[in-house]
């Protein structure tokens, strides 16, 4: 694993963008369904279509984005809110073209933002100018406020789920909060770690009907699938995105494909996605 010096920083220059970035909440109503995974794969598909990546390791608390890229960041997000260190000095870039915001783990007082931090943090992105084309949130699991409120602060909501009865209802659990008691109206699935588009598409129906039924006016799209792959847990454990070791993997083409469909759908907050704006919405939206 690089330690915190083998981490590479580039100048906050060599990052272009065209336009405004496209901010992505990857969440999930529940743990180990691969969440995590599939952003830094997903981070990684991104980066070879020449996009510029910024991850947003949102797991606040229980981070472990840094070990699927390798690295040993010196510095986190706590740092950050203490006022230890800038914005600019906690950034951490892997490989080309993608810059990670890590998390702390066993970090327990990230998991309940006050006030004056998330307004420390929304002044450390103001001051920050930091293109980006994709920013990736990888969100904690469950409906905690400030998993909530980063989902609901994003121009989009990837839920991930598994085929597990559980996953799927705590998918639905995560809808319902999100929609009546905040009004979201969409979202979009990725069914995880099956055996067969069939068994996705079946997770897919299920919940789409279940929201089509109690949800009113919920729209929730089906982005796609990733298979159920032993080369994903083997690229895991050799602390690699699966794009990175096995990029002909099938899973590897899946998640791929997914970053394209997710680069062609519609914004929810339509002209307004970039990365001030998302840290503005969060600190809107959380309580005072």
């Amino acid at each position: 694993m690089i330690s915190g010096q083998g981490v590479q920083r580039r100048p906050l220059a060599s990052l272009t963008s065209e336009g405004q970035p496209r901010v992505i909440a990857v969440t999930s109503g529940k743990g180990g369904v691969g969440k995590t995974n599939l952003t830094a794969s997903l981070a990684r598909a991104f980066a070879e279509m020449g996009k510029e990546v910024l991850i947003v390791d949102a797991d606040l608390g229980l981070a472990n984005m840094d070990i699927l890229f390798g690295i040993r960041p010196p510095f986190h997000i706590g740092h950050v809110l203490n006022g230890e260190k800038s914005l600019e000095e906690v950034l951490v870039s892997p490989s080309e073209r993608i810059r990670i915001l890590p998390a702390g783990s066993g970090t327990s007082e990230l998991t309940q933002l006050t006030e004056g931090q998330k307004l420390t943090l929304l002044g450390e992105f103001e001051a920050l100018d930091l293109a980006a084309d994709v920013v990736l949130v990888d969100t904690g699991a469950g409906i905690s406020k400030n998993v909530l409120y980063f989902n609901l602060a994003a121009d989009e909501c990837l839920l991930v789920a598994t085929a597990e009865p559980t996953s799927i209802t705590d998918a639905y659990a995560m809808m319902k909060v999100m929609s009546v008691e905040h009004g979201a109206r969409h979202f979009k699935l990725l069914v995880n770690m099956v055996s067969s588009v069939k068994e996705a598409k079946q997770v897919f129906l299920t919940l789409n009907q279940a929201a089509g039924r109690f949800l009113d006016g919920v729209v929730l799209e089906y982005a796609g699938h990733v298979s159920q792959d032993p080369l994903l847990r083997k690229s895991v454990q050799e602390r690699k995105t699966v794009l990175t070791a096995y990029p002909q993997a099938e899973c590897s083409k899946q998640i791929r494909n997914l970053a394209k469909v997710l680069l062609k759908s519609p914004r929810r907050h339509d002209g307004e996605g970039n990365i001030k704006l998302f840290m503005k919405r969060f600190v809107a939206l959380s309580p005072g």
